[in-house]
């Protein structure tokens, strides 16, 4: 491999693990002006404009029959509306890196949910070990936000645990049933259809976006999240996707929450208890067990289920 493109790969996987550690913290802010429903919805919004406009002319825009389109549709409302609706308003509660520590249960629903989907990926005694070790940090971070945080903090991080079984279960679905589209396509059109549900709610529950405390912090979070966190690390995710393993890019995995942990507490001044660090350690471990010798998989396009991402 030439050495310029063994520098953009390393480069391309260096932005993804800093921005998606970075996101976390920038929902967080965010929601300091921002209702978490509409904020997630605006986010997307704008990222799947950005989507469109660098695909236009590139590839093929629209799935080709009626069953690719109700396949992304409700994978769409599982990854999107559930799973960052849940995510935001569960970041009301507790810390960034406490989330991004939680949403690394993705990668435990999916192992369970391809148990049952797909055949080719049954479970393996390290990948139930690895669930059991990962599920024990989940109990042990919930009871110790119900004991010190409240009911409030107890929801929300439950919260953010059952939106990532919707993200998992999106992107099960959607690796059983590979689509011939682009995938900046498919994440494109999966944004779309679990925005709209969270644009209509946030009509609901949050009121006229044009009234809503538009301060400059917001304005950034928002753009941030969406044309940085969103459009540029998918557009930079399926780039990586040809060029290196599977594995290797699944390691982005390890890297996040422990990333998200540490920007949270230098930059958002984020305290984070000693059972909570001890809990997120035990989701971690589990983790890399799951990730450990298992035997590489042909995976279709959307292999970065495994990666909590915010």
């Amino acid at each position: 491999m030439p050495r310029q493109e063994k520098l953009r790969i390393i480069a391309a996987y260096a932005i993804l693990c800093v921005v998606w550690s970075s996101t976390w913290l920038a929902i967080k802010v965010g929601l300091a002006d921002l209702p978490p429903i509409s904020f997630a919805a605006l986010r997307f919004l704008i990222a799947f404009i950005v989507l469109l406009a660098v695909s236009i002319g590139r590839v093929p825009l629209l799935p080709k029959n009626r069953a690719d389109w109700l396949l992304l549709a409700f994978t769409g409302v599982l990854m999107f509306a559930v799973n960052y609706g849940l995510l935001f308003w569960g970041e009301l509660h507790i810390s960034s890196g406490l989330a991004a520590v939680l949403q690394a249960m993705i990668v435990i629903f999916g192992m369970l949910f391809a148990h049952f989907l797909l055949p080719k990926e049954p479970l393996r005694w390290q990948r139930v070990a690895g669930a059991l070790l990962a599920g024990g940090g989940v109990a042990l971070i919930c009871g110790r936000l119900l004991e010190h945080g409240g009911m409030l903090a107890f929801w929300g991080g439950l919260g953010v645990v059952v939106g990532g079984g919707g993200a998992a279960l999106s992107n099960v679905l959607l690796k059983r049933r590979a689509l011939e589209l682009a995938p900046a396509m498919i994440a494109g059109w999966q944004m779309i259809f679990g925005t709209i549900p969270m644009l209509f709610l946030g009509l609901a529950v949050d009121g006229n976006p044009l009234r809503f405390h538009w301060t400059g912090r917001a304005i950034f979070c928002l753009l941030y999240l969406a044309v940085i966190g969103s459009a540029l690390t998918f557009l930079l995710l399926y780039w990586l996707l040809p060029r290196i393993p599977v594995n290797n890019l699944q390691t982005i995995s390890l890297i996040t929450p422990p990333g998200a942990v540490a920007i949270g507490w230098l930059l958002g001044g984020e305290e984070f208890t000693l059972w909570s660090l001890v809990g997120g350690a035990l989701v971690l471990a589990g983790v890399w067990m799951i990730f450990r010798r298992v035997e590489p998989v042909e995976v279709p396009l959307k292999c970065e289920a495994a990666m909590p991402r915010a």
